[in-house]
């Protein structure tokens, strides 16, 4: 990049940077510092801020100098909350429904992917997306399915509320009439008791995993491939961290190993915090033992990082965030809980906990306080709630006189309608209530819960804290339960490194903080509330390594190949799709006007098929102003 400006000065005390951003509008998220105009990085380390005349004595003949070009750099986000490591693993097999405008470009996009997809594989839509985001505001059918992929099997999650499959793929994953229900979920069937493609979670989500599971995997080889391919979409909207949650399917060691390998191999291209969650019911206490008893928490790197257990520890002890479906009531499971509890404190490991209800907080929280009694909390061990979206004032109290802290979630942003459905808008005003547990001083981080309920982009999450409203922009919050631009910023830098021990170094843009940046699209601090889902990163640096270039900056990042298969859907679609931000009025109003006459002409076939109206549009008009 030009260099305009920057005279290197001969100070013989001063060892030049590697790199080197001037020219732009630094958020820095020190208090002591709040704003500066460039940055300098040596050895994956912040050196310098300044402005452009105070670096220049750091500019030297290998000095990398980039010019912002007057655009917003903030420190590298890190979402709280993001399964990384399972998504990674299949990323290039998922077409990705995330930010398409109308389900007819995404039943188009799944019709154009199930020409190109072998026989025996699968298209395959796992979260990230809401009727809600699209013009016509529903649900794809089952028909439209087996109309758009006749022979390919194709699995479309929604959320963790249900799933729909074509016939093929009912075929495919040998679901018959003698198939029974699994616990918690439920098959629709039709009159001959044959199951009709539409799973429901029924409050579990099991029925969602296991089917999912059985479409192919990859080899090792393009799970480290994809997994570089999910890190760099990543990369592309300013992520320079994340704290992986574990989940269900995802064993270890077998599911970690790709991401270890690629530690091992200097290719990670985002620092990842992960969890350990235990995957058999009923084995969960002797599993947990053989991990405190194998692995030190305080083991680990800058890039790889054991963070503790959870976001189970005991099977029994989860709820469930399907807001269609009613409130599940839990068993009896205090007993073993509390035992995997005590195991963690007493070995000085952290956890987290995935917990929609007050009414399951409660409980977790009664069994936190017998542990105090004997000295178990606080400890010094770092320990959270996940989601809580339910959660009372009093017990944000507890939560913090035991010394803990919570990760919040926009899955509201994609189930806020369904919520406030069945709880009323009241109940949905508060749901998660985010400034109260600031206002306690609790440390909160924020985060997505991609890939199979939000979507990964995070700006898409910031636009929830800040505006309250959803992705379909039904308005949840009144402005005292909504953040500052600088607050939810905060929550998604420097509130992940809180949650994993790391705000010393990571999180703030200050001397001797890790090198982890993003220079911005657009203004995340300025630009219109409707237009803060359509921010990227144009240059994502990860301690001082370019990770993503995009624009100007389009050839600084580091290569890598492409992704593989061939048919891969990310290779022919990309990751999430980018749309035009609203504030483009002329743009927009012509895609709108684009939806709105393939909506008409889908509408006179309709009619058509069913003899309302002539199958073909009508002649020439009498009037000469109409004649071609």
């Amino acid at each position: 990049m030009p260099v305009a400006g920057v005279v290197p000065a001969r100070q013989a005390d001063a060892e030049p940077a590697e790199l080197l951003v001037r020219n732009a509008k630094v958020h820095t998220g020190d208090p002591a510092r709040p704003e500066a105009h460039g940055v300098a990085v040596r050895g994956g380390r912040i050196v310098a801020l300044g402005d452009d005349h105070a670096l220049a004595h750091l500019v030297g003949p290998g000095t990398r100098v980039v010019d912002a070009l007057g655009r917003r750099v903030v420190p590298g986000l890190n979402d709280s909350h993001l399964h990384v490591i399972r998504g990674g693993l299949n990323y290039v097999l998922e077409l990705r429904w995330d930010g398409v405008p109308s389900l007819r470009q995404a039943l188009a996009m799944l019709r154009e992917q199930a020409g190109r997809t072998p026989t025996g594989q699968w298209v395959r839509v796992v979260g990230g997306w809401t009727p809600e985001q699209f013009a016509e505001r529903r649900m794809p059918t089952v028909a439209e399915l087996n109309e758009a992929a006749p022979d390919t099997p194709v699995f479309v999650l929604h959320l963790y509320q249900s799933a729909l499959m074509n016939r093929a793929a009912v075929r495919a994953a040998g679901f018959t009439a003698g198939t029974p229900d699994p616990p918690g979920g439920r098959f629709v069937r039709g009159r001959d008791g044959s199951p009709t493609g539409v799973l429901l979670a029924a409050p579990g989500a099991l029925i969602l995993y296991s089917t999912l599971a059985k479409a192919p995997a990859l080899d090792e080889a393009d799970r480290r491939l994809s997994t570089r391919h999910f890190l760099r979409e990543l990369n592309r909207f300013g992520l320079t961290s994340a704290v992986d949650a574990a989940g269900g399917f995802q064993n270890f060691p077998d599911d970690y190993r790709t991401v270890v390998d690629l530690a091992r191999a200097g290719e990670l291209t985002l620092r990842i915090a992960y969890h350990l969650f235990p995957q058999t019911a009923g084995q969960e206490l002797a599993d947990l033992t053989r991990w405190v008893e194998t692995v030190d928490p305080a083991d680990g790197d800058e890039w790889l990082r054991l963070n503790g257990a959870g976001e189970n520890l005991t099977w029994a002890a989860a709820d469930f965030e399907n807001f269609v479906q009613p409130r599940p009531e839990l068993g009896p499971y205090e007993a073993e809980f509390e035992q995997a509890v005590r195991l963690l404190m007493e070995n000085g490991w952290g956890f987290r906990l995935h917990a929609t209800y007050d009414e399951t907080i409660r409980r977790d929280l009664a069994v936190f306080e017998r542990l105090a009694a004997e000295g178990l909390f606080p400890a010094g061990n770092r320990w959270l709630f996940d989601h809580a979206e339910t959660v009372s004032d009093t017990s944000l109290d507890r939560i913090a006189a035991l010394g803990g802290a919570v990760s919040v979630q926009n899955r509201m942003s994609f189930q806020g309608a369904a919520f406030t459905e069945r709880y009323g808008a009241e109940a949905a005003a508060r749901t998660p209530p985010v400034r109260r547990m600031l206002d306690r001083g609790l440390v909160v981080g924020a985060g997505t819960d991609a890939t199979r309920v939000s979507s990964y982009n995070p700006w898409v999450a910031l636009h929830w804290l800040v505006t309250g409203r959803t992705v379909g922009g039904l308005t949840l919050y009144p402005p005292a339960n909504r953040l500052d631009r600088a607050t939810a910023l905060e929550l998604y830098t420097r509130g992940g490194a809180r949650l994993t021990g790391e705000a010393d170094v990571k999180g703030r843009l200050r001397e001797g903080c890790y090198a982890d940046l993003a220079v911005l699209s657009d203004d995340y601090f300025t630009v219109p509330d409707e237009d803060i889902p359509h921010i990227e990163s144009v240059l994502t640096v990860v301690g001082g390594r370019v990770v993503h270039a995009a624009a100007e900056y389009a050839g600084l990042d580091e290569p890598v190949e492409p992704p593989r298969p061939a048919w891969s859907p990310v290779a022919h679609f990309g990751g999430y799709r980018a749309t035009p931000r609203p504030r483009l009025t002329g743009t927009r109003q012509a895609d709108l006007v684009a939806e709105a006459v393939a909506e008409s002409e889908l509408h006179r076939q309709w009619r058509a098929a069913r003899g309302d109206t002539p199958p073909t549009p009508p002649g020439p008009f009498p009037d000469p102003c109409f004649a071609h």
